[in-house]
């Protein structure tokens, strides 16, 4: 049989969006499963049903990958590993460097307290760590450069990750003075303010407005993967921001990627304004076109992890900067069911080409 592959975006049903993927491929002659984050822990429920619907059941898999801590992603990938035999999980894990962190983090003189509070601020991850301990499952570490099957990791590289557990706010330093904590408090209740005054403005083909902020650091954290299966490009991005997507792209050339060109972009934390830019989209998705790509002629198909119950993403903003860029959008928050994408392999049974979101004439100002 010729190479083949199927790949899933499940839906995360919840007031806030999330990430559940699932991918059953085949590559000279050997078949693997690849499971990249699950939710929350009723999509992990989910994830298991459809494994053993469209996969097999009591299926191996291959890998699970944790692209970072964030509950939306990592909670659901407790009930995968309960439930099915698996070969390696990958995850990064910031308390095994507490030695090496240690003289970074002012407050802290102990490795084994500043390894058990990085365990408590990681908790989602520990939490896989212990299933994974238990039941033999192999851990590996997805830094740059690492092979997951048949995906290449692109980002982040260990010492990108190191600097970014320390930067992070959730990390002792950052976290403990008292002044800090009185300015995020306010610096918190300035974002809620500015979120609920967004406003949307008409804008013209081809313009593009992202916010000046960066997205966390937790964020920046998340694990990069791609692949060319079946001479189809995928990558998948988790919630990584801006500092990823470069990171990721100095390295494709060294995994054979050689950009712009993506067949299948996973567009990075359920469309957020904070996580991409116009340069960044032109050096992954190519230049804006000077015109609108007629339906059904798209380059290349970008899917969005968005919940229906989530009112802050897809930004529209987004959406217009991937169909600048000849982009197909589809979305997870359409309540039609889960989005598949596949390459020499049959439709399933019921199932239907999924319709594109319309070009969206306004955006977030």
């Amino acid at each position: 049989m010729a190479n083949y592959f199927e790949l899933d975006f499940l839906e995360v049903h919840s007031s806030k969006s999330g990430d559940a993927i699932t991918i059953r491929y085949e590559v000279g002659g050997e078949t693997f499963i690849h499971v990249v984050d699950g939710g929350y822990v009723a999509t992990g429920e989910k994830i298991v049903e459809h494994i053993n619907n469209h996969y097999g059941p009591l299926s191996y898999i291959d890998h699970v990958v944790a692209t970072h801590n964030d509950g939306d992603h990592a909670c659901g990938l407790r009930v995968v590993l309960e439930s099915f035999p698996v070969g390696t999980l990958w995850l990064l894990r910031p308390w095994l460097y507490a030695e090496e962190l240690l003289p970074r983090f002012a407050t802290y003189n102990s490795v084994d307290r500043l390894r058990s509070r990085l365990r408590s601020i990681y908790s989602n991850l520990a939490a896989l760590e212990e299933i994974a301990e238990e039941r033999g499952i192999n851990i590996q570490e997805p830094f740059q450069g690492s092979q997951i099957g048949a995906f290449t990791v692109l980002a982040p590289t260990r010492t990108r990750f190191l600097d970014l557990v320390v930067a992070s706010d959730k990390t002792p330093e950052a976290a403990e003075p008292a002044e800090r904590g009185v300015l995020e408090e306010i610096a918190t209740a300035a974002e809620g303010y500015i979120k609920k005054a967004i406003n949307l403005i008409r804008a013209a083909w081809g313009a593009e407005v992202f916010s000046t902020d960066e997205t966390s650091a937790e964020n920046e954290m998340s694990v990069v993967q791609y692949a060319n299966i079946c001479d189809k490009k995928i990558l998948l991005t988790g919630d990584t921001g801006r500092g990823g997507l470069a990171e990721a792209a100095d390295y494709a050339p060294t995994a054979g990627l050689f950009l712009p060109g993506i067949t299948y972009f996973q567009v990075p934390h359920h469309g957020s304004r904070r996580n991409v830019s116009t340069e960044l989209l032109d050096r992954w998705l190519g230049q804006r076109l000077d015109t609108p790509v007629p339906k059904g002629s798209e380059k290349f198909t970008a899917i969005i992890s968005a919940a229906s119950e989530d009112e802050d993403h897809p930004r529209k903003a987004v959406v217009r900067a991937c169909m600048h860029r000849g982009a197909r959008v589809v979305s997870t928050d359409d309540g039609k069911g889960q989005k598949i994408f596949y390459a020499n392999i049959p439709l399933r049974k019921g199932w239907v080409v999924a319709t594109p979101l319309d070009y969206p004439t306004d955006q977030e100002a």
